[in-house]
This record gives C-alpha cells, sequence and structure tokens, in this order.
C-alpha cells in the first residue's frame, strides 16, 4: 500500500471514529434527555457537559497535524474510561469499536508511532 492510500484509509477510519464521537459530544452538550438519564444513572450527572468539552478537544487535537499525538492519547485515556464504566454496567462494549478505529488510523498515520526505527 502506498503512503497516499495510507493516508486516506487513514483519514477515513479516524473520521468514522470522529463522528461517532462528535455526535456523543453534541448529544451531551445540547443535553440530550437519553444521554442525561443514561450518565445520570451512572453516577456523572453533573460532568456530562464536561464530557461533551473533552471529547471535542480531544478530538480537535487529534486532526491538528502538530498534536495528533496527544489527541490520539487523549482519546485513548477518555474511552479507555468509558469502555470500563460500560463493562462495570454490563452494557455493550461500543467504545470498545471505537478505541480500535482510533488505533487503526493512528497505525496507518505512521508506523513509528509504534515500530521503532533504527537511525543508526
Amino acid at each position: 500500500m502506498t503512503n497516499k492510500t495510507k493516508n486516506i484509509v487513514s483519514i477515513i477510519i479516524g473520521a468514522l471514529a470522529s463522528v461517532m464521537v462528535l455526535m456523543s459530544a453534541f448529544m451531551k452538550i445540547s443535553g440530550n434527555a437519553q444521554m442525561v438519564t443514561g450518565l445520570t444513572a451512572g453516577g456523572f450527572g453533573s460532568y456530562i457537559k464536561l464530557f461533551g468539552i473533552i471529547e471535542v478537544i480531544s478530538l480537535i487535537l487529534f486532526f491538528y497535524p502538530k498534536t495528533y499525538k496527544i489527541g490520539f492519547y487523549l482519546l485513548c485515556c477518555y474511552l479507555g474510561g468509558a469502555l470500563a464504566t460500560e463493562l462495570g454496567h454490563a452494557q455493550p462494549p461500543m467504545s470498545a469499536l471505537l478505541l480500535i478505529l482510533f488505533w487503526v488510523s493512528f497505525f496507518l498515520k505512521d508506523k513509528s508511532n509504534f515500530i521503532p526505527t533504527n537511525n543508526n
């Protein structure tokens, strides 16, 4: 696969995962009734809008070329916490799918993020 193809596939996969996270953030920030009910039942009622803002900031950092690594790490941390919460409340682990998509996108963007290169 050529670098151009890898870059395009990386953008598509990252955008797919980002759209889902962005929809979640929008529902949290706008106060969607179903989102508020679910997160309040989980004990996160006072943090709902903050979670939405964190999602948006992480996505912006992920798509800005100079900060994509920190955005990726923030998304992994956030989605890892969401995954733990989902598993702890016996819900389907949807965050795992998003984590996989972000990891694949990050790997395709630059393999050196995972595989050290010998610069000697």
